[in-house]
């Protein structure tokens, strides 16, 4: 029998635990308004960056939206050297800051003075940012701050939307047309071989094709194991397609009777969504396809996806089991790089450094063909500071440039993308380059950095007669140069 008046364990912590973790969250609540409060220096100094741009924006009179924006670009890129990052990130940065300060300045005294944090920042800009009426935006700043003090980022940013939505003058058709001119679409890498592909689209197209990915995913699933004498049927009951009017139960008889008895598909609903997804986006034939057979022989459905992998040629051999690099950027897995290598109409043949990696040739049909390849196979994306862009946004640029004398050889071209070769050729920018590629970039406000060739992570069997695909860190030798 139990003793319902027995002394039971305690639950919480014990009394010195109890007072150290106190005063930890008294100390974490100290730093997190000291950080609060940098964070708001941190957006006035931008924001002064930004205005400095952009009275240089307005005494250069030019027209031309480009034209216009390099100050604003020059003034981001010495920056982003400054503090290692991208330009692109900072440009947006300083955007932001201009915007918070000029529109939303009372958002951030509050930063300033640690009552909300960096995240409920955001929220207020992301939400109040389509309110253009500044009374109609002062009174809603008001309302959302006082919540945003009391409520975590989250709810903050569901409540301050529905608020700006109720007070928004301007019809949802008139906002809705005007957002979709944002419509795009978007890669980040993974870890492991893989990458996001994100799709900004209406919502009611974006929640269709999820909804026709989970029915075509369920019923693929349901019908494997149907065929497998695994069941399902109640998934093919509720997951068949429009207009298809046979039974679950006639579905599975005919399958069990016509079919062989197979695996069912492990995959899950999202898997398969994925792979569907995929699929479809490769190989598919748009229904619109406004192009003719002189524009595209074939139309759209004939053209086909085309990326830049690099293989080291051990790994292309099946004796390790790392090294593929797609577009200078992601690791993929070594099967898929063997699988693109064995339908790949012609490759590369690259030599490299046994010691420090550098490429040292590219052989491969004419001399400025083989340069153009060499450039491409030593640069991997786009060599600006900070920036990755692949190749296939790039341009070869003339350091030293060719109206001025430049020579068109190897040590006197780079891969630089529209945007930071735009930058370099109207500003003050400039760039040199050593023998081995390293380029040295020099600002307008006579900051110095170097970019050296993005570097090759190359791999040996181990030499004990360890498992096959069991690699080492060591040099690729000469005679086994990389892929």
């Amino acid at each position: 029998m139990t003793d319902l008046h027995a002394p039971t364990s305690p639950t919480g912590p014990s009394p010195d635990d109890g007072d150290r973790l106190r005063a930890l969250v008294a100390e974490i609540r100290a730093v997190t308004v000291d950080v609060a409060r940098l964070q708001a220096t941190l957006i006035r100094r931008r924001a002064e960056v930004m205005q400095i741009a952009l009275a240089e924006v307005a005494r250069s009179g030019s027209r031309a939206s480009r034209e216009r924006e390099m100050p604003i670009r020059s003034a981001a890129l010495e920056i982003a050297v400054a503090t290692t990052s991208h330009d692109l990130t900072v440009q947006r940065e300083l955007d932001d800051a201009h915007t918070l300060t000029e529109k939303f300045s009372s958002t951030v005294d509050a930063l300033e003075a640690g009552r909300i944090t960096l995240r409920h920042v955001q929220a207020v800009l992301e939400t109040g940012i389509v309110i253009d009426d500044e009374k109609t935006r002062r009174g809603w700043e008001k309302v959302v701050l006082s919540r945003a003090e009391r409520d975590s980022p989250g709810r903050v940013r569901a409540f301050a939307r529905e608020l700006a939505e109720s007070v928004q003058p301007e019809g949802m058709t008139a906002r809705h047309a005007r957002a979709a001119r944002a419509r795009g679409v978007s890669v980040r890498d993974l870890a492991d071989g893989m990458a996001e592909l994100s799709v900004i689209l209406s919502a009611t197209v974006a929640y269709g094709i999820r909804d026709r990915l989970r029915r075509r995913a369920a019923v693929i699933r349901a019908s494997s194991r149907a065929v497998a004498g695994d069941g399902g049927t109640d998934e093919l009951a509720t997951g068949g397609l429009p207009g298809d009017t046979a039974t679950a139960a006639d579905r599975a008889t005919s399958s069990r009777a016509d079919t062989p008895r197979v695996s069912p598909d492990e995959r899950t609903l999202a898997q398969i969504g994925a792979d569907l997804c995929a699929d479809l986006l490769l190989t598919a034939t748009p229904t619109i396809d406004p192009t003719t057979e002189a524009t595209c022989p074939g139309g759209l459905g004939a053209i086909r996806a085309q990326v830049q992998i690099t293989v080291p040629v051990l790994t292309l051999l099946g004796h390790t089991d790392a090294g593929a690099a797609v577009a200078g950027r992601s690791p993929i897995d070594p099967e898929s790089a063997r699988h693109l290598a064995a339908h790949a109409p012609g490759w590369d043949r690259v030599l490299c450094d046994p010691v420090t990696g550098t490429v040292l040739e590219v052989d491969r049909y004419s001399p400025s063909a083989a340069q153009r390849r060499y450039l491409a196979a030593r640069d991997q994306h786009c060599r600006a500071p900070g920036c990755r862009a692949p190749l296939t946004r790039c341009q070869l640029d003339h350091n030293h440039e060719a109206q001025h004398g430049g020579a068109t050889t190897l040590t006197n071209l780079c891969h630089l993308c529209v945007r930071h070769h735009t930058l370099k050729t109207e500003t003050a920018w400039s760039v040199t380059q050593e023998p081995d590629g390293t380029l040295r970039f020099r600002s307008p406000l006579g900051q110095r950095t170097t970019e050296t060739p993005p570097p090759r992570i190359m791999f040996l069997p181990d030499s004990d007669g360890a498992g096959e695909g069991h690699t080492t860190g060591t040099s690729t030798p000469p005679d086994r140069a990389p892929f």
